[in-house]
């Protein structure tokens, strides 16, 4: 089986402290980026996040705020010394299942089978054992959602 492929980068992933999320958000703004989605994604990853667009390009960062202490990201930040900071850096893929078994298939370790993310996408997660740090693989949402 050929690997799928990553087509771009969907999106650098930034864990903020709880309580910072919209200090955080104002200081990129002033820096010409601008707002595209905000959401809070419950379940397992159970955080507050923004989507913020780097000038006029489709490069975005998404800020990660937990809304709990035991959110994987209240966790991240603990290990970081209660400082945000890089948390994921996340791919894109057309089809997230042929892309999760081929990795699944030559001995990667995921954190979770494909599911739900937010903006209606299709996500799971590379472990950072396998590079070091985590990698998000997202598929877009179908243009009905």
């Amino acid at each position: 089986m050929n690997f799928p492929g990553f087509e771009f980068i969907d999106h650098i992933g930034i864990s903020v402290p709880q309580g910072t999320l919209e200090q955080s958000v104002e200081k990129y703004k002033l820096l010409g980026f601008t707002e595209v989605h905000r959401e809070e994604v419950h379940g397992t990853h159970m955080v507050r996040e923004v989507l913020l667009r780097i000038g006029t390009s489709q490069n975005l960062v998404q800020l990660l705020e937990p809304l709990s202490p035991e959110s994987p990201v209240a966790r991240m930040i603990e290990k970081q010394g209660g400082r945000g900071g890089f948390a994921h850096l996340a791919f894109r893929v057309q089809d997230i299942n042929a892309a999760y078994g081929y990795l699944k298939e030559n001995g990667f370790h995921m954190t979770q089978e494909p599911g739900p993310g937010s903006r209606g996408t299709q996500i799971f997660f590379v472990h950072p054992k396998d590079f070091s740090y985590l990698i998000e693989v997202v598929q877009e949402a179908p243009a009905n959602v």
